[in-house]
């Protein structure tokens, strides 16, 4: 059976929704959003911030182990930080070739650097060295920064210092997140590396699933923004849910999206809680009818209480909270 992954996604998959997704199933592990890496030796509580996992055994509480992601382009300080990291003992560190954001491109971080294989080498062999051999070192990249003419050196590159496993977003730095997702580029790259490769971009169903598999030929495959759209897609993919959504489904996540909503009270300041949900449910939005609904209805409101008056209305659970 495929290995399914939950993908790191930044200011959108945190511990919060992390702890939600893995709850209601399917994953083998999930990684964090990155950790940025630059100049400094950073404190254990900077890894714990972004990862509260690693005070539950580097698991969320319904078990998934989680691999904490780290950012930069300094060997030698990634190389240090990693090894401070994994005192606290992730399951694994995985490191990020993949960040098209300009804001982390412009400071040579994420996929500005695949560009330059070397680098590539030097950063994964550094923290491999740094790191205890019981915990994975992996990597994450993209095809490349405005073509894939580097692509297959950038991977053997990671796949020589030291990468056990890649992961390959299936797109250019360039090209963003705009579809098609170039899977069969994945395919070229598991053919000339000798580690497992996991496919990665535009799985949105099962039947993209599916196609990805057959045109990268890898067996592994790991959920992003399809994975938030529909919480249940990685049970689909398993069996373990009707091949595509339902209603009965929606009822049953509503429970879910108040655990989610009590997690970001809890989390961040109020003024930006109700952006959190409707983040959220803009992405739930493509999956269930119901979620439109429910998004129309939270959309003007500004106040943290005003969203838990509403969402109390659908969930007799956080009616009781309140």
């Amino acid at each position: 059976m495929s290995r399914l992954l939950l993908a790191p996604m930044e200011g959108l998959a945190d511990d919060v929704l992390r702890e939600v997704l893995t709850r209601v199933g399917g994953y083998d592990h999930a990684v964090t959003e990155f950790v940025r890496v630059s100049g400094t030796l950073l404190p254990a509580r900077a890894f714990t911030r972004l990862s509260p996992e690693l005070l539950n055994g580097g698991r969320t509480t319904a078990g998934t182990p989680v691999v904490v992601q780290l950012l930069g382009s300094d060997p030698e300080c990634l190389a240090a930080n990693a090894a401070r990291l994994a005192r606290l003992s992730p399951p694994g560190i995985d490191l990020n070739f993949g960040c098209p954001a300009p804001t982390v491109n412009r400071h040579r971080g994420g996929a500005a650097l695949l560009g330059e294989p070397e680098l590539l080498y030097a950063i994964v062999s550094a923290v491999r060295a740094a790191v205890p051999a019981d915990i994975p070192v992996t990597a994450k990249m993209r095809l490349g920064i405005a073509d894939t003419a580097l692509a297959i050196d950038c991977a053997q590159a990671l796949a020589e210092g030291g990468a056990r496993s890649l992961v390959v977003h299936a797109r250019t730095k360039e090209q963003g997140y705009k579809p098609p997702a170039h899977w069969e580029w994945i395919a070229a790259i598991r053919e000339a590396v000798r580690v497992p490769v996991v496919a990665n971009g535009e799985v949105w169903t099962v039947g993209d699933w599916r196609r990805c598999r057959a045109v990268s030929g890898c067996a592994d495959v790991m959920l992003g923004r399809g994975a938030v759209s529909d919480p249940y897609l990685a049970q689909r993919i398993r069996g373990d849910a009707a091949p595509a959504p339902t209603a009965a489904e929606w009822a049953a996540l509503l429970p879910h999206l108040a655990a989610f909503w009590q997690g970001v009270l809890a989390k961040v300041e109020a003024r930006h809680a109700p952006g959190r949900i409707k983040l959220w449910l803009g992405y739930l939005r493509r999956t269930w009818a119901e979620a439109e609904a429910l998004y129309a209805a939270l959309r003007p409101l500004r106040q943290p209480a005003e969203v838990t008056a509403l969402l109390a209305g659908f969930v007799p659970t956080l009616r009781e909270a309140a």
